[in-house]
């Protein structure tokens, strides 16, 4: 029960609280004010704090009143309408640099968005990734135990969470790799303190998931994991070194572990072990036909994670950016390369797994689709194009933020990209309609 004066505000009768979960209600003393206050959306995008979504793009009332009627209440370990089993495949609308109801948000200051939205972050305290440093109160820290891990294997730890027994079920699976963002924005136009300290567990948990050698430590890198999963918890990481106030001592900590991750990505295949595509080869990045192929799509995400970390400030990142633009410039652009094939599924990249990345596209696109492919002007790109959450869509808000770089070509290849004959209607899933700051 929550009780304002002696009237009961809430009440929920056999709570099953889950482990490593917390909630979240607000309750009002009196009547709740119906006043509703609607940010300037054009400024919110201007700063550079959200990502440049497409202004023209009219989010559809179905889809508004759909959510508002989807999302009955956020009430106490429920988790609204985010998948409860992270690893599920496949399009999905709580996948992307921000999930398709808060970008709604973004592009239509609607209250039932806004309410949607809160609620998400509400419930977002559901699932079981909260750890906390008994002493200092704040999410545990990898300076304090860099060696802690939740793998629950006392060999690779001094400080190893237990493992899960039967009082640890829970029915939400988290991973890295499908994670949605839920409570930055909530806390961007909110400032509710639950918002920030969400957005700094979830930070924390990515870096804390991994075996600590994998992740260096205290140094916190993501290099280890699947390229989307770095992608989303790259996103997180950054979110929560920009948004968390200047003295909260956990903003040095965020800071450090996201520079540590720039600087990693950016010696080991920056400026060591470039490869001419530009693609991300770390991790498990080569997964598909025994090791000689990658997915396109998830590093399309991991370059808009990057653009991200730009417009939200990190200049040490740019380097970083305008390596990573040669590979979603590259397929649109590149002699021998039908753009029409930017966004297949998988892209072979090399002639075995113990060989180097090819050094043209053109060899990359004659070992996946064949010698002598036709290739049109305009037409229509492979990969459900006509769908808002398709790999052309994923490969969206890379192409912008490579765009935005000042990359070579980035034009004329987001020029090609956008006046393309079919394309997906994202009005009602708005989450990849992100389009360049430099082009209009």
């Amino acid at each position: 029960q929550i009780k304002v004066g002696n009237v009961v505000a809430y009440n929920k009768t056999a709570l099953k609280h889950y482990p490593r979960a917390r909630w979240h209600k607000t309750v009002w003393w009196g009547l709740e004010p119906k006043v509703f206050v609607k940010h300037d959306s054009k400024y919110l995008i201007a700063t550079g704090a959200v990502p440049n979504y497409d202004q023209s793009v009219t989010v559809s009332n179905t889809a508004l009143e759909g959510w508002n009627t989807d999302f009955p209440s956020d009430d106490v370990m429920s988790t609204g309408l985010i998948e409860l089993y992270f690893p599920t495949t496949g399009g999905r609308i709580d996948i992307g640099l921000l999930p398709g109801w808060t970008a709604a948000y973004v592009l239509s200051m609607d209250a039932r968005a806004k309410r949607v939205m809160l609620g998400h972050g509400n419930v977002a305290g559901s699932f079981d990734i909260h750890f906390r440093d008994r002493i200092t109160n704040r999410p545990l820290s990898l300076d304090d135990f860099n060696d802690v891990t939740i793998l629950g294997n006392p060999s690779d730890s001094k400080h190893p969470f237990p493992a899960c027994t039967s009082q640890c079920d829970t029915p939400y699976s988290v991973d890295t790799s499908h994670q949605p963002n839920l409570a930055y924005l909530p806390y961007l136009v909110t400032g509710d303190h639950f918002y920030l300290e969400e957005l700094q567990f979830w930070a924390n948990y990515n870096m804390i998931t991994a075996n600590p050698a994998y992740r260096d430590y205290a140094r916190g890198l993501l290099n280890w994991d699947q390229i989307r999963g770095q992608a989303w918890s790259l996103r997180t990481l950054g979110e929560a070194a920009f948004i968390t106030p200047d003295d909260d001592p956990m903003k040095s900590y965020f800071k450090q572990k996201l520079e540590n991750n720039i600087a990693d990505y950016i010696n080991e295949f920056v400026t060591k072990n470039a490869n001419a595509l530009g693609i991300n080869p770390t991790g498990y990045a080569f997964s598909y036909e025994n090791g000689r192929g990658i997915a396109p799509w998830q590093d399309d995400f991991f370059t808009s994670a990057v653009g991200h970390l730009v417009e939200l400030g990190f200049g040490s990142a740019k380097p970083l950016l305008e390596w990573k633009a040669k590979f979603s410039i590259g397929r649109m652009t590149s002699a021998g390369y039908c753009w029409l094939e930017a966004a297949a599924y998988f892209l072979l990249v090399r002639n075995a797994q113990d060989q180097p990345v090819y050094s043209s596209f053109k060899q990359a696109a004659d070992a996946t689709f064949g010698v002598n492919q036709a290739c049109a002007n305009t037409g229509e790109m492979t990969g459900y194009s006509t769908s808002a959450t398709g790999y052309p869509s994923n490969m969206q808000p890379a192409l912008a933020m490579a765009t935005d770089s000042g990359a070579a070509n980035g034009s004329a290849a987001w020029t090609k990209f956008i006046t393309r004959t079919v394309k997906p209607d994202y009005s009602q899933e708005p989450q990849f309609a992100i389009v360049p700051r430099t082009v209009k």
